[in-house]
């Protein structure tokens, strides 16, 4: 058979029964564009929370309370015997390679200025808190370097607590109060928005040691450490390690390095978007199930037919590559179908709802054209080996 006229037979079969093409193709589509969406919700989110950690830098080393680590992140407090404090934070100051050690606790309380009162979240911070995590201040300065453990009454504001409690005012050097206690506002923080839902904006930072005050705590919540980035992660993570230990007579801290904080998310997101490949995937299956049926009833209504082209001189590869082929054709249309259908719906979610991320990398575009070629490829298998296998003569006497 000439490969014109394998092509023609495959074509005319299709277009003779549009319809029934047409609901084979669509049970494809269906499943590919569910597969395409789902993964590019996926794709996207996994690439929003990694941007989220990553706009804070890449050389990033957190330190928590407590030997007590699940999975790259500390449980806390409890179980430590010897709390986190500022004298920790400025001995890690000295060590080499280092640039910015950022000691910190918050919390929520209420904050008063010019009559007006708004519960929000309260940093006690170190003093290099806006150079080490990439924060810009819009007006005024940040915290000073005074007396670490006994610094003034100094506050600096985010942009919408400005906003709230000052309007258009100009705030620095006005009193606020916060949970009875005056501070003097020295700056201003430029807006950060939020991260992983939290607002960094609507807050107040303040000295470190006022904020373990405030907080009644007597440990640190956390040291972070930024170091140069032409030093290995791991000589930082060993002379913290070592400073602490000497301090503390035992290793009773959890150090988590800014990259196992996201390979940890991203095995996790990496969980989840093949979690719901897979629930689009069911739609696949449908759809593989449709061309198994669709393909079984071609071959029963075209037993006169195949016993013509094997009287003919068809040989069984022949006629079984014919079926076959009617059947990846139908799957690729509905896979294609399917990409433009995923896709244009993604953008259309983003389109109206722009804080959803939806990101659909080329690879899954490749990998799920291929899956629709394939699943037309193995749904086919049984009904074209059906066709091949017919007695010529016995096809020829069916009615």
């Amino acid at each position: 058979m000439l490969a014109r006229d394998f092509l023609t037979l495959t074509g005319s079969s299709l277009i003779a029964h549009r319809l029934r093409s047409f609901l084979t193709a669509l049970g494809i589509a269906v499943g590919i564009s569910s597969v395409v969406l789902l993964t590019s919700i996926g794709e996207g989110l996994h690439q929003f929370v990694l941007s989220e950690f990553s706009q804070f830098g890449t050389t990033l080393v957190a330190i928590n309370p407590g030997k007590a680590t699940t999975s790259g992140t500390s449980m806390g407090v409890f179980g430590t015997e010897r709390p986190l404090t500022i004298e920790d934070a400025e001995a890690l100051k000295r060590l080499p390679n280092v640039q910015h050690v950022v000691p910190f606790v918050y919390g929520n309380a209420e904050v008063e200025a010019s009559n007006r009162r708004r519960r929000t979240t309260i940093y006690g911070a170190g003093t290099q808190w806006s150079e080490a995590l990439n924060m810009r201040v819009k007006s005024g300065r940040f915290l000073p370097d005074d007396d670490p453990t006994a610094p003034r009454a100094l506050a600096v504001l985010g942009s919408k607590l400005k906003s709230e409690l000052f309007g258009d005012r100009n705030p620095l050097g006005q009193r606020i109060t916060i949970s009875g206690n005056r501070y003097r506002v020295i700056g201003v923080m430029e807006s950060k928005g939020s991260f992983l839902g939290f607002d960094l904006d609507d807050t107040v930072y303040i000295p470190v040691a006022r904020g373990l005050s405030l907080f009644d705590r007597d440990s640190l919540l956390e040291i972070d450490v930024t170091h140069d980035e032409e030093t290995p992660v791991e000589k930082v993570v060993d002379s913290i390690k070592r400073t602490l230990m000497a301090r503390h007579g035992r290793e009773d801290f959890t150090i988590t390095t800014q990259q196992q904080m996201l390979d940890v998310l991203g095995s996790v997101l990496d969980v989840l978007t093949f979690a719901v490949a897979a629930i689009g995937g069911i739609s696949l299956l449908v759809g593989a199930i449709g061309i198994v049926t669709i393909m079984t009833i071609a071959v029963n209504e075209r037993t006169n037919e195949i016993g013509l082209l094997r009287a003919l001189g068809a040989r069984q590869s022949q006629v079984l590559s014919l079926f076959l082929g009617e059947a990846i054709v139908l799957s690729a249309l509905g896979g294609l179908s399917g990409l433009a259908l995923g896709i244009g719906l993604a953008q259309l979610l983003h389109l109206f709802l722009p804080a959803l991320p939806v990101h659909t990398p080329m690879i899954y575009v490749i990998l799920a054209e291929a899956i629709a070629v394939m699943i037309g490829l193995l749904a086919g298998v049984m009904p074209a080996r059906h066709a091949a296998q017919m007695d010529p003569v016995e096809a020829l006497r069916a009615e």
